[in-house]
């Protein structure tokens, strides 16, 4: 089917439009943009940048998609913003492309839920039915792995990652790495209050498996055993045979604690740190 375009839309030629997009009243579409088929924006959305959009994405007004990084160290390189298919970007919804470091891209999966004014900053991953709640802020080099729930006006540091089914409540400050499954609440810094029970049960994970996971977080975080003795124990209950969830909680608890301040992926940053000026350090990446 061709595509609808409003006759107000800014759409350049050069961008790759599927079948059946639908353009509303004054959107702006780069020349380096491509979207899928079956595409929606429905008013003010600006897609800009070098920009690959899968299939049946829907963008509210005033959705803002491929911008600039905000990293002071950006110098106009062609980096890029990558989305996959069947993902919701509400209103005011920005995701800045990626700046020079990494690999230079900012994804997004299939099937998030984007809520209004939520931002996904330079250089994040965000995996598959992922939710950002009303006013989450993901900051540079954040990775979200499938079926988290970042909550309202939570904020989630540079280099943190919210690990597969995790739940972050609203008003957090997520400075750390929070574990797959777990449920964290608390305004500064949260505290892990309990698994993720709801979001287990509707995943489907076996009520077994459920009751290993939950055994595991009393043991690493209320009688705060180091995880190599919690693997062994459970190595040897199990005889090896660990269940796939059980096993990736472990592996990610063991990987934050290798890292800097709690999170893993601090070990691949290549930037060298700012040299120290009359006024004080500068900042090289904003959030």
């Amino acid at each position: 089917m061709p595509c609808n375009i409003s006759e107000f839309a800014q759409v350049d030629d050069r961008a790759l439009l599927g079948e059946n997009v639908d353009i509303g009243p004054f959107c702006i579409v780069g020349p380096h943009v491509a979207l899928g088929d079956g595409c929606r924006l429905d008013s003010h959305v600006s897609i800009i940048g070098h920009t690959t959009i899968g299939a049946r994405n829907r963008f509210f007004a005033g959705a803002a998609i491929g911008g600039d990084p905000q990293d002071i160290g950006y110098t106009g390189s062609p980096t890029r913003v990558e989305i996959g298919d069947d993902n919701i970007f509400r209103e005011g919804v920005t995701v800045n492309r990626g700046a020079d470091k990494e690999d230079g891209v900012t994804r997004i999966g299939n099937r998030c839920f984007l809520m209004a004014n939520a931002h996904v900053a330079h250089n994040c991953h965000v995996q598959n039915h992922v939710i950002l709640c009303n006013g989450s802020l993901l900051g540079g080099h954040a990775h979200v792995h499938d079926f988290a729930i970042v909550s309202g006006n939570s904020v989630v540091h540079h280099f943190a990652t919210i690990g597969t089914g995790a739940f972050l409540s609203g008003g957090c400050r997520c400075p750390t790495d929070l574990p797959p499954y777990m449920l964290a609440a608390g305004s500064d810094n949260p505290e892990i209050i309990t698994i993720n029970l709801v979001g287990m049960r509707r995943r489907g994970i076996c009520d077994a498996t459920i009751q290993l996971v939950r055994q595991a977080f009393k043991l690493l975080f209320r009688e705060h055993r180091k995880v190599t003795e919690v693997r062994g124990q459970f190595e040897v209950e199990l005889c090896g045979n660990l269940p796939a969830e059980l096993d990736h909680l472990l592996s990610f608890v063991e990987a934050s604690a290798r890292g800097k301040n709690g999170r893993a992926r601090e070990a691949i940053r290549v930037v060298k740190e700012p040299q120290a000026e009359s006024h004080g350090t500068a900042q090289r990446s904003a959030a």
